[in-house]
């Protein structure tokens, strides 16, 4: 089943006219939610034969490469971010036969491949864990994971104060083969999420072999889930507070952001480096600044790692500004790119982010106003695709699609929403199903209706809908995305020159090219800066000068 990808891809930095770089430097990334893509098999629930049906049409908006979403076994606790089995695709996926043909085609397509690595925690199915809790205590293969005896006269309390990610105390209690009350183990996660203990040679020997499993299937590279997470403190400390999620993102906390992580991604990388095709891995790692991010991806390490700050930040000028300059700041010494995200599977849709007023967070109930949140999100998108690295698209943005934040609670099934002390638990919102035709019970996602309910808007914004639909928000990403991957100036680099600008632009210029951006509420006179190349909203020139509407960016050559 092995398939390589003999042909990377190459890119010029601004910097150095000519440089070959690697494909990743300045890709645009795809994400596909596996579930929410496309149904194959007319279940209700998306598939890996759905995702190989549409890759022409990912090929055609133009990205580099498709990341896909865990489709290992797992009994779906957690959307299948509890792995069952590394090594099998989950049934309501297809099977290893669907996941060779889907790399086949993306390759042929010219598409490049990227799986889902979750290695911070198993399921609590896995084959390990599920022996460990049989065998009961002493038994050799708890020493993977982090089993703990309780504190209190019988053991009754958790070995210490850490929380889970999705509320309540990060341990649970096990029984006995007996029956009676016995350790406890660590779940940052869900309880049926237990966290392997990396300090065992076993776990490091695994997910080595894990590795090359999918490198020898021929996919290109790996975007690899809490990549902060994976190494404990020594001694598992108390943190001494509670409302510990409120530390998250601002301080290095004794399960996350671990110095120990780095010697993991040491030694993934040598296996990387060993295979063509230039093979790469990509951190999820929430760390507390720009600056320890760029310590994972650091020469002998990723390739990588996703900019949650550029995500999080509200769109502000001024606020933009910093976190662009930060974040190639950070990056520039470590020789990697900046990569640059508005979406993904675990926050509110941009154009629902934006429809809201800022400070609210990255996960938001209400559907604010939709036209404003639609515009601020394809000024935002000509931004993000104007900035030098690399930048990811989460499947639906491309449609301008909202979150769905009306869903009845009987049909979530987030599974953070069932606990009251955790995070706000509405993902689910968007992880509705994409709409592909103006009608149909699903509007194309399958012939079985969709395991969300979508809503009776979706038709009119499908892909069907949009297709050569003149200023559509589909045909604005097929446009820049183009442009994008031919402009000179567009691309790979790592650095922007800012130019003057009234109060609540920006305005920066890269060889050949300027990008202004206009993010308050009301129009701005501005000089022409060339020859209008693309705008988020229609603009006209008067003369010397140019009328930018109100959230607004328009990309210029000169």
């Amino acid at each position: 089943m092995t398939q390589h990808l003999a042909a990377p891809s190459t890119g010029t930095s601004d910097d150095a006219p000519g440089h070959r770089t690697g494909w990743w430097q300045d890709a645009v990334i795809y994400q596909v939610y596996p579930r929410s893509f496309a149904d194959g098999n007319g279940d209700g629930m998306g598939d890996l034969a759905g995702v190989r049906d549409r890759l022409p049409y990912l090929k055609d908006l133009g990205v580099d490469a498709v990341w896909l979403s865990p489709f290992y076994a797992s009994p779906q606790a957690d959307a299948g971010y509890d792995v069952a089995d590394y090594r099998a695709i989950d049934p309501m996926f297809g099977t290893l036969l669907d996941a060779d043909a889907l790399i086949r085609d993306a390759h042929d397509l010219g598409l490049r491949i990227i799986v889902d690595l979750v290695p911070n925690h198993s399921s609590d199915q896995h084959e390990w864990f599920r022996r460990a809790l049989a065998e009961g205590p002493g038994s050799a293969l708890r020493e993977r994971y982090h089993f703990r005896p309780g504190k209190g006269a019988d053991g009754e309390l958790p070995p210490n104060d850490w929380e889970s990610i999705f509320g309540g105390p990060a341990w649970t209690r096990t029984a006995d083969p007996d029956g009676t009350p016995g350790d406890w183990y660590l779940h940052l996660f869900a309880p049926e999420q237990p966290d392997f203990n990396w300090e065992h040679p076993a776990v490091a020997d695994e997910f080595r072999s894990i590795l090359r499993f999918w490198l020898d299937m021929g996919v290109d590279g790996f975007r690899v889930d809490v990549a902060h997470g994976l190494v404990k403190a020594e001694g598992l400390p108390d943190l001494g507070t509670h409302d510990q999620l409120k530390l998250l993102g601002n301080d290095v906390m004794p399960f996350f952001d671990q110095d120990g992580v780095h010697e993991i991604y040491r030694s993934w990388r040598t296996i990387l480096d060993e295979y063509p095709g230039e093979r790469i891995a990509v951190a999820e790692a929430w760390t507390p600044t720009v600056e320890r991010t760029a310590n994972y991806v650091r020469p002998d390490e990723m390739h990588q790692a996703f900019n949650f700050q550029y995500l999080s930040t509200a769109w502000d000028a001024a606020e933009l500004r910093k976190v662009i300059d930060t974040s190639l700041d950070a990056m520039r010494p470590v020789g990697a790119p900046t990569t640059w995200v508005l979406s993904n599977h675990d926050v509110t849709r941009h154009a629902t982010r934006f429809a809201n007023p800022p400070g609210l967070g990255t996960q938001i109930r209400d559907a604010g106003d939709r036209e404003l949140g639609l515009r601020r999100a394809r000024a935002a998108t000509l931004l993000m695709l104007a900035l030098p690295g690399s930048a990811y698209v989460y499947q639906g943005e491309e449609l301008g699609l909202p979150d769905v934040t009306d869903l009845p609670d009987e049909v979530r099934q987030d599974p953070s929403f069932f606990r009251a002390d955790g995070q706000d638990g509405f993902r689910d919102g968007c992880r509705v199903p994409i709409p592909w035709t103006r009608d149909g019970s699903s509007y194309g996602f399958g012939t079985g209706g969709s395991w969300l309910p979508q809503p009776d808007s979706w038709g009119g914004l499908s892909v069907e809908a949009q297709t050569g639909e003149a200023g559509s928000t589909l045909e604005l990403y097929r446009a820049a995305i183009a442009a994008r991957r031919v402009h000179p100036g567009l691309g790979a680099g790592t650095v922007v020159e800012w130019l003057q600008a009234p109060e609540g632009l920006l305005i920066f210029a890269r060889p050949g090219f300027v990008c202004t951006v206009n993010t308050t509420g009301r129009p701005v006179r501005i000089p022409v800066r060339g020859t209008v190349l693309l705008s988020s909203t229609p603009v006209a020139a008067d003369g010397a000068e140019i009328e930018l509407p109100a959230d607004t960016t328009v990309w210029w050559t000169v």
